[in-house]
């Protein structure tokens, strides 16, 4: 078989920067193993696969170890491919994946994606965690994922964890950790965070739109304020513009095309 491949940097105003997801389309399914396979060799965070179906598309993500049950960077990867590459000409489209139907929409030059809130809950991290993270959090919480809250940017910043240690950790929880802190005042930013996700394959992802999920609920509730602006501060760095909708998390972001090949399989 022959595909299309595009790579693109999602949360990114050029390339070089944001989250780079591999996107497949496909008429129809090949195995799950043939999905993998192709998601390791990508050898990116995430490779996303979509099918049409009915109206909408049928969307995977595939990291280089597993499937995962939602991905933020690589959903706003494929809608950019369909908006800007596949000819999709309506406002609006929705995938259908394993966290329910997602809606992504035109916002001016930006893609907005509906994803659905979690807020997190006090959580009793052992601590070889907080050893094995590098740091001392002020608090841990827990939904889908772990998160911890620092005092300081600079702590989140400053974050070397031992990613051997962290992955045999978590490899039990099945699950990442965000780091995250309060934004200083005059900053662009709310708030910043960071995700590390070894037991899946990822040391340390660029761009996490999941995250956000937890972290917009959190910061709204903190902040008093539903419109948040978030930077993701690994090494790529990215820009999310975030609106927190109740039960529902609006994530929004630009896109840059890095790269279209045609893979064989």
């Amino acid at each position: 078989m022959k595909a299309a491949l595009y790579q693109v940097d999602a949360f990114a105003d050029r390339v070089f920067e944001g989250n780079p997801a591999a996107v497949v389309p496909l008429e129809s399914w090949p195995d799950d193993a043939m999905l993998q396979a192709l998601a390791a060799e990508n050898n990116l965070s995430e490779t996303a696969f979509f099918v049409p179906e009915g109206d909408s598309y049928r969307l995977r993500w595939f990291t280089p170890a597993v499937e995962v049950p939602l991905c933020g960077h690589a959903t706003l990867a494929s809608a950019h491919v369909l908006f800007s590459h596949l000819g999709h000409v309506k406002p609006e489209l929705h995938f259908e994946t394993l966290s329910g139907r997602l809606t992504v929409v035109r916002d001016g030059d930006l893609l907005a994606m509906d994803f659905p809130g979690e807020m997190p809950k006090p959580y009793p991290a052992p601590a070889d965690i907080s050893l094995a993270l590098g740091g001392k959090p002020l608090v841990w919480l827990k939904t889908s994922k772990l998160m911890a809250v620092f005092a300081t940017v600079e702590e989140v910043a400053a974050l070397t964890p031992d990613f051997a240690a962290l992955g045999r950790i978590m490899a039990p929880i099945k699950t990442g950790i965000i780091a995250t802190a309060q934004a200083p005042e005059g900053s662009e930013a709310d708030f910043v965070s960071r995700y590390f996700a070894p037991a899946q394959g990822i040391d340390e992802d660029p761009v996490t739109g999941s995250a956000h999920c937890t972290l917009v609920p959190y910061w709204a509730k903190k902040l008093g304020k539903s419109d948040l602006v978030a930077r993701q501060i690994s090494k790529r760095g990215g820009t999310l513009y975030c609106l927190d909708a109740g039960e529902r998390v609006i994530i929004r972001g630009r896109c840059a095309d890095y790269m279209k090949a045609e893979i064989s399989f």
